[in-house]
């Protein structure tokens, strides 16, 4: 009975201290290495979960996030190798300090990366989550809910028809697999001071519209209901929230 106890135990605490499910699947027709972070300057509940691993095709992976997750992310990884000096150039894109398993603080991932983010329990006890193209694209992915909530998505491959400034990486045989924001891609040449980067002068929703983002209409066309620069919340289609009433678990997928 005590080892019964035991066993038991660890699984009441974890009801009564609050949890999500969190699953996250690969419908890509090839290998994807996905990679998750939390910003340690905004929360400290973590997902007890490994930070990277590697994703055949057509495999899921479902996992707890505690209740009062926020800042978190998680993103794909393609055309990686590990085996000589892993880090942040391990892949073509998304790499992460770390290698395989990204490091826990400063493991944030090297754009281009599609990436889906979290904060559990936020204002007026919502759930905020969305598809980012903050830091361009490099996979199509959607989130759904398990309850009746909105399903952020960049659901189309947009390596292929990306802008001639914007294109790349590309792998082996010549295929784009990735596509810059005008930020990372740097077109104007000064990321310090940048409306692309609504950085410097431009560092507010005021002085960053819209109409000063180069490619904005490229990535919102085709992505509506995803976050195409840093303060795309004024479209009514970046950020969106679910009642934490509603306890709703997440699904994301890779090439939905």
């Amino acid at each position: 009975m005590i080892t019964r106890f035991i066993l038991i135990l660890p699984a009441l605490l974890a009801l009564r201290a609050g949890a999500r499910t969190l699953t996250v699947v690969n419908s890509c027709p090839f290998t994807v290495w996905p990679a998750m972070f939390t910003d340690p300057n905004v929360g400290q509940d973590v997902p007890d979960f490994v930070t990277g691993w590697e994703a055949a095709p057509g495999s899921s992976v479902n996992f707890v996030v505690p209740d009062g997750w926020k800042a978190g992310r998680i993103w794909g990884r393609r055309d990686c190798d590990f085996t000589v000096a892993p880090g942040p150039n391990s892949c073509l894109d998304g790499g992460c300090n770390g290698g395989l398993e990204c490091d826990r603080t400063t493991g944030t991932g090297v754009p281009p990366a599609t990436v889906a983010e979290w904060t559990l329990q936020g204002d007026g006890n919502n759930d905020f989550y969305d598809v980012s193209l903050v830091d361009g694209y490099n996979l199509p992915m959607a989130i759904a809910a398990s309850v009746s909530c909105p399903a952020p998505s960049c659901p189309v491959d947009l390596g292929p028809t990306c802008p001639e400034p914007l294109i790349g990486p590309f792998d082996s045989s010549g295929f784009p697999v990735g596509c810059k924001s005008a930020c990372s891609a740097n077109i104007d040449g000064n990321p310090l001071d940048s409306a692309n980067c609504c950085s410097g002068s431009h560092d507010t929703a005021a002085t960053c519209p819209t109409s000063g983002v180069a490619f904005y209409s490229y990535f919102k066309g085709n992505c509506p209901n995803a976050y195409a620069y840093a303060f795309d919340e004024s479209s009514g289609t970046a950020l969106w929230e679910c009642s934490a009433s509603l306890n709703a678990n997440y699904t994301l997928t890779f090439c939905p």
